[in-house]
C-alpha cells in the first residue's frame, strides 16, 4: 500500500531540548520565506502568502516520503508524480539545471500545477489533483520563488521527529492565518475546547468520524491524535489503516480544503477523507444514506447561504442562519447510537420560529445530555458571541439536560488572544463530567440538572445558573453601567490588537 506520508513516532523524536532547537530552526526557516514572500507583489497579506507556502512545501515533504519509498520499497514503487514534476527535478536540482526568474514561473504556471491537477486514479493521486486544481502560482517574481523554494529546502522531511514537529509549527501558522480571516462567521476553535471535544465524544478506532465543516481539519486531527494515544496498543493493523478512511472531512471552500489535507498529511493522516463540497447543498433526507457514528465541529455562526440551499430542507425549518441548517444535516447524519459535539451561539438555546422546531426534534429524538455554556472571549478576538458547547446522543428522546456554566479564571473578565483557554481551565468539568457513562454528577454551583418537562411551551434552554450569586443576580445599576464600560473597553483593545496584527503581517 502506498502512502503519501508516515505516521511520525513521538516516543523516537529526540530529547526536549533538541526539540526546542528544531523548532526554532523550522521558525526560522518559515520566517525567511514568508518575509521573501512579502516583497513580492503578487501576494497580499498572509491569507496569500500561507497557502502559497503550503502548497510548496507540500511538494517538498511528499517528494522525501517518495524517496524514501523507492530507497527501501519491495521493487514495485511506482511515483506518484514523475519527472520532470518531483521536487528534486525543479526545485532541489544542482545549480547549473536550476530555473529561475521567468523560466521558472513559466514552468510552474503551465507545465507542472496543470500536470499536478490532472493527477488521478487512485485515493493518493486523487487527493493530488483536488488540491491542484484549485492552487495558483501568486507569485510574479520568478527569482523570489526560487529564494522561497531554496529556503523550504532546508527542511528534511526524511525525519520522521522533523515531520512531526513541523506539524505542530504548521498548525500555529493555521491560527495565524485564521486570525487575519475570521471575519466571516468563521473562527478558530480553541484547542483547548476541540481536544475537551474529542475526549467526551470518546471515538473508537472502528467508527466514523465527521466534520461536515472541517475548515482546516482542527477536529479532525485532534481525534487522529486521541486514537493513536488512546489505542496505540490495542489496534490491530487493519484498524489503523482504517483510520484514515474512517475520519472524513466536508470543506466547501478550496483554500481551507488545501491546508486541512496538508494539516492531516503531517500528522500522519495517509489518505484524508476530504471532500471539497458544500454540505448543506445535498436535500436533508439524503445524509440518513451517509451516517456515522461520531459529529465533531464547530460549523459557521451566523452566515448566510443561497436561496436554493433552504430548498433543501422542509418548508417549515428554512432558514438563513447556518447554524441551524447545521444542526438539522447533523441530527440527520447521526446513526443510532451515534453522537455529537457541537460548538453554537447562544441564539440556538432560545430563538424561536425555526429554532423551536429544531429544537424539539433534537429534544424528541436525541438525548441532548449536556450542555456547556463557554465564558467570555473563548473565541476572542473574532467574535464575542456568547456561545456552547452541545452533546447530544441518537438514543431516544432527552429526558433531562445537564448544564455546566464554565467559570473564567479567578481575577479574568474574559479569555483574550493572548491570554486563550487552556486544557487546565476544562479540568474542573472534566472532573465532573463522569466518563464514559456520565455517572455520579452532582449540581454544584456550576453544574446544574434541568428536567425535560420544567422547560416551556417555547422549550427555552437558556436556563439561568440556579446557584448564580443573587448579589450578581439583583445588583445596583452603577455596578451594572461600570461592567458595561469595562467590556467596551476589552472590546477596543481587542480590536486594536488585531489592527497591530493586521500591520505587522503587512510589513
Amino acid at each position: 500500500m502506498s502512502t503519501l506520508f508516515n505516521l511520525p513516532d513521538e516516543t523516537t523524536a529526540q530529547p526536549a531540548g533538541e526539540r526546542r532547537a528544531k523548532v526554532a530552526d523550522l521558525n526560522a526557516i518559515i520566517k525567511r520565506a514568508r518575509d521573501i514572500m512579502r516583497k513580492d507583489s503578487g501576494l497580499n497579506g498572509d491569507i496569500e502568502r500561507i497557502p502559497q507556502f503550503s502548497w510548496l512545501l507540500f511538494l517538498k515533504a511528499l517528494d522525501a516520503q517518495e524517496e524514501d519509498r523507492e530507497d527501501f520499497g519491495d521493487g514495485t514503487f511506482e511515483p506518484l508524480i514523475e519527472e520532470p514534476y518531483r521536487w528534486r527535478d525543479w526545485a532541489g536540482c544542482p545549480e547549473k539545471q536550476r530555473r529561475t526568474g521567468d523560466p521558472l514561473t513559466e514552468f510552474v504556471n503551465t507545465e507542472l500545477l496543470p500536470y499536478l491537477a490532472r493527477r488521478s486514479g487512485s485515493s493518493e493521486l486523487d487527493v493530488i489533483g483536488t488540491i491542484f486544481k484549485e492552487v495558483q502560482n501568486r507569485m510574479r517574481s520568478g527569482y523570489l520563488l526560487r529564494s522561497v523554494v531554496d529556503t523550504i529546502a532546508g527542511i528534511d522531511f526524511h525525519a520522521q521527529s522533523e515531520v512531526y514537529t513541523m506539524a505542530h509549527v504548521y498548525e500555529s501558522m493555521l491560527q495565524e492565518l485564521r486570525d487575519a480571516a475570521g471575519d466571516s462567521g468563521e473562527f478558530y476553535t480553541p484547542r483547548a475546547v476541540v481536544r475537551f471535544m474529542v475526549r467526551m465524544a470518546g471515538p473508537k478506532p472502528n467508527e466514523k468520524v465527521l466534520d461536515p465543516a472541517c475548515g482546516t481539519g482542527g477536529f479532525l486531527v485532534e481525534t487522529f491524535e486521541y486514537l493513536r494515544k488512546q489505542y496505540a496498543d490495542e489496534m490491530s493493523a487493519e484498524e489503523a489503516d482504517a483510520i484514515d478512511t474512517n475520519l472524513q472531512g466536508i470543506e466547501k471552500k478550496s483554500l481551507p480544503y488545501l491546508l486541512a489535507t496538508m494539516n492531516l498529511l503531517l500528522h500522519g493522516v495517509n489518505r484524508p477523507n476530504l471532500t471539497l463540497d458544500n454540505t448543506l447543498h445535498h436535500p436533508i433526507a439524503s445524509h440518513r444514506h451517509h451516517r456515522v457514528d461520531v459529529v465533531l465541529t464547530n460549523p459557521p455562526f451566523g452566515g448566510e447561504e443561497e436561496s436554493r440551499v433552504l430548498k433543501n430542507f422542509p418548508t417549515e425549518k428554512r432558514t438563513n442562519d447556518t447554524a441551524w441548517l447545521f444542526l438539522q444535516v447533523i441530527m440527520e447524519r447521526l446513526k443510532e447510537g451515534g453522537r455529537c459535539a457541537v460548538v453554537v451561539p447562544n441564539n440556538i438555546l432560545f430563538e424561536g420560529g425555526v429554532g423551536e422546531k429544531v429544537r424539539r426534534q433534537m429534544l424528541d429524538y436525541f438525548d441532548l445530555h449536556t450542555v456547556l455554556r463557554l465564558p467570555n472571549g473563548v473565541f476572542a478576538p473574532y467574535t464575542l458571541i456568547p456561545s456552547n458547547v452541545l452533546f447530544f446522543d441518537r438514543t431516544g428522546p432527552t429526558k433531562a439536560t445537564w448544564f455546566y456554566e464554565l467559570p473564567l479564571p479567578d481575577g479574568r473578565r474574559n479569555f483574550t488572544k493572548t491570554k486563550p483557554m487552556t486544557d487546565a481551565h476544562l479540568g474542573d468539568v472534566e472532573a465532573w463530567w463522569g466518563g464514559p457513562e456520565r455517572t455520579g454528577r452532582k449540581e454544584n454551583r456550576y453544574a446544574w440538572r434541568v428536567p425535560r418537562k420544567d422547560l416551556n411551551e417555547q422549550l427555552d434552554l437558556d436556563v439561568r445558573n440556579p446557584y448564580q450569586d443573587e448579589a450578581l443576580v439583583h445588583r445596583e445599576a452603577a455596578d451594572i453601567i461600570q461592567d458595561l464600560i469595562r467590556t467596551e473597553e476589552g472590546i477596543l483593545a481587542l480590536l486594536k490588537e488585531v489592527q497591530e496584527d493586521l500591520r505587522g503581517s503587512d510589513q
